[in-house]
């Protein structure tokens, strides 16, 4: 039989292990922030019922959902009728099941399953692959990760104010110090309706005004224009293009427009004003540096139609990345489930951009590549028997350590070591073995020192730590 070329499905990836120790060093950063701050961890099945999926994310999301074929003969309910009615009539008869589309939507069939058993407001974090049946271009893949945190059960901005702490927390802890968090409320966009008297076209004008950073303030009038808006209408929103300063400022600017006009809106800066003093009363006795990150974008209208209150969105520096982070507040989580009135409010970290960030800048740490820490030498029985005892005493210390398994020379063993990057080499030859010693390599200097069993553990940790 002909050899098969092995390849992979379009839009999916595997993740080699220099790969996976880096994007792990990220995952590890994140669970730790969220487990700091009382979240715990939830993770759902990756097949659900197809008909959880349906219908919660509009007709063109429901058209990317991964459907999966029924088992055995999955045509022998399916008429001819059937066929001629299209895939819409067709789907459910084929198909009862598809792979997760995103992880909000399973989490919502979660907490209405057991909501008898959860103690609410209820905090989960959960990372998880996710499947979409996108066209695969650069950036935009068929299987990836998401990495959300959410509280549901509660109306307090208190979970807004630990939401952009988090997020000032595990970006630096990622070595990601340049980075822009901007916050805007759902109630401000609607003030802004109602003060031009076009409440009911208040998506016309956030898609509009969402590209002022890219098509300026001409662009923006210009849009609105084809958009139908009246010279009027267009002529009341001049003064929020020259709202500026601090976040202070601007909120002191914006409530002066909507003063007796647009109740919405001033509903919205208290809540921001409010979240705001929530931040400085926890970071009162921890000394947040000057370089704490928080703006408000009166121009921030990601999710549009999903969130009813607070929107945050984080975007890194000095690289050409969309978003790595957003999320914002929403009504009725469940209610598609038959559970309503519950608030919630969440964010997610986008795994995959984070590490192109990183990889760009070259923040990750140096010693990210290496899965272990050292390398023993094996030349033969007896020196095997030298150092096989060894092992377990390095790895109770702390240090990932492996013996190479064969008796080979010593190119063929420091090529090995090169290729997995391991930074230390630990050698075992009649020399050492005579005055009960090891010469440790360092691989990336070259330099080797003979010393005592406890010396090398001792400079390895030492060495491993200031390369962190």
């Amino acid at each position: 039989m002909k050899a098969q070329k092995p390849s992979l499905p379009k839009g999916t990836r595997d993740f080699g292990p220099e790969v996976m120790t880096k994007r792990n060093f990220i995952l590890d950063t994140i669970k730790a922030t969220f487990q700091k701050y009382g979240f715990a961890p939830l993770e759902t099945p990756s097949i659900e019922k197809l008909s959880v999926l349906t219908g919660k994310y509009g007709e063109e999301g429901d058209q990317l959902i991964f459907k999966i074929l029924n088992s055995g003969d999955f045509l022998n309910k399916v008429s001819q009728e059937d066929i001629e009615k299209g895939y819409k009539h067709l789907t459910p008869k084929i198909s009862e099941k598809a792979l997760r589309y995103d992880l909000t939507v399973p989490f919502a069939r979660f907490v209405v399953m057991n909501r008898d058993k959860l103690a609410f407001p209820f905090k989960r974090y959960q990372i998880q692959p996710v499947w979409r049946g996108d066209r695969p271009q650069k950036g935009r893949y068929r299987e990836f990760y998401q990495c959300d945190a959410d509280v549901v059960g509660t109306d307090s901005l208190i979970c807004e104010a630990e939401i952009i702490l988090m997020i000032n927390e595990a970006l630096p802890n990622l070595g990601i110090e340049d980075f822009d968090l901007k916050i805007n409320n759902r109630k401000v966009l609607t003030g802004i309706a109602q003060l031009i008297g076009e409440e009911d076209r208040i998506t016309d004008i956030c898609v509009a005004i969402d590209k002022l950073d890219k098509i300026g303030k001409d662009g923006v009038i210009n849009e609105l224009e084809n958009r139908g808006l009246t010279q009027e209408a267009i002529l009341k929103l001049d003064p929020f293009f020259s709202i500026n300063g601090d976040i202070v400022t601007k909120l002191k600017q914006l409530r002066k427009i909507f003063e007796n006009t647009a109740p919405a809106g001033l509903a919205g800066l208290d809540e921001i004003e409010q979240v705001v003093k929530y931040v400085e009363l926890i970071s009162q006795q921890t000394n947040v540096e000057q370089n704490f990150h928080l703006d408000f974008d009166i121009t921030l209208a990601r999710g549009l139609s999903y969130y009813t209150g607070a929107i945050f969105e984080v975007k890194a520096n000095n690289v050409q990345i969309g978003s790595i982070s957003g999320g914002g507040r929403y009504d009725n989580l469940t209610g598609t489930f038959g559970m309503d009135g519950v608030s919630g409010v969440g964010f997610s970290f986008g795994v995959d951009r984070i590490y192109d960030v990183m990889e760009e800048l070259n923040l990750f740490p140096a010693n990210t590549n290496a899965s272990v820490q050292a390398m023993f030498t094996n030349f033969g029985e007896k020196e095997a028997a030298y150092v096989l005892p060894l092992l377990n005493r390095f790895r109770a210390a702390g240090i990932s350590c492996e013996i190479y398994p064969d008796a080979a020379k010593f190119k063929k063993q420091f090529n090995y070591a090169n290729r997995k990057n391991i930074p230390f080499v630990i050698v075992a030859g009649d020399e050492e073995m005579k005055v009960g010693k090891l010469a440790l390599k360092t691989m990336e200097t070259g330099e080797q020192a003979i010393l005592e069993v406890d010396e090398v553990i001792d400079q390895i940790k030492s060495q491993q730590t200031s390369l962190v």
